[in-house]
């Protein structure tokens, strides 16, 4: 790694998501440079690229995680969507792949939504969708509700389906969350001991946070992509968790 990348990464580590032209104007040199830097940097594990932009892999900001691997979380969302019947009251807790699912079930037009994501609530705030947000202290980066005011409306409120989102799923580890705020509100979710289902693309897997998400078998089923890793699917389902790869 040069000094440009060295410097390109703190840019984008400090800043969560910089676009190409700050990047450009920030080293000096040409746009064209600055992308073919950023195809190195990423390949590398070190950040994601986005139309545009470059975000930093420990973001919070779910617009920006939206984009990467748009398409892919697109295709779990829509599957995700199949599982909740005409009517059904749902948590959708937070992350990228779940945004997108809040997404697809407002313009559905058929189910509440309950949600302690301030980000989820006004991503669907011009559909006609019955959403619920709960209260609590406010996260400004991630934009999420957490606290013991957030864990008093969920013990309050009446769901049949509860979507999450994860940051790592190992199998030394299980499910983890980098947030130890938002995985106490996690807590509270699955302590309703409904449908509980983790929403999550592959990238995850191999990956272990601070913070536990429950125990493998609070969790109905897992809806992944088709490369997530063979060996980790197979323990899952031998777990008796449902698995649907898409």
């Amino acid at each position: 790694m040069n000094p440009r990348h060295t410097e390109i990464l703190h840019l984008v580590n400090q800043e969560k998501r910089v676009m190409v032209s700050d990047l450009s104007a920030h080293t000096g040199v040409s746009e064209v440079t600055i992308r073919q830097d950023l195809t190195l940097l990423e390949k590398e594990g070190f950040l994601k690229r986005v139309h545009g932009a470059a975000v930093s892999l420990q973001s919070d900001d779910i617009s920006a995680r939206m984009e990467v691997s748009f398409d892919a979380k697109l295709k779990l969302a829509e599957r995700a969507a199949e599982l909740v019947s005409s009517g059904e009251t749902v948590m959708i807790e937070g992350g990228s792949a779940n945004a997108l699912l809040a997404r697809v079930l407002a313009d559905r037009g058929d189910v509440t939504i309950i949600t302690p994501s301030a980000s989820i609530a006004h991503l669907i705030r011009n559909t006609q969708a019955a959403v619920i947000l709960l209260g609590g202290v406010y996260q400004h980066q991630g934009e999420s509700l957490v606290g013991s005011l957030t864990r008093l409306c969920i013990e309050h409120t009446h769901f049949s389906t509860a979507f999450l989102g994860i940051d790592g799923y190992h199998a030394d580890s299980g499910f983890t969350s980098r947030d130890m705020m938002r995985a106490d509100v996690a807590s509270a979710i699955l302590a309703k001991n409904k449908r509980n289902i983790v929403l999550t693309d592959a990238s995850k897997f191999g990956k272990i946070f601070p913070t536990s998400l429950g125990k493998n078998s609070q969790f109905a089923v897992l809806i992944t992509s088709s490369d997530a890793p063979q060996q980790d699917i197979s323990e899952l389902r031998a777990q008796g968790l449902e698995v649907i790869l898409v």
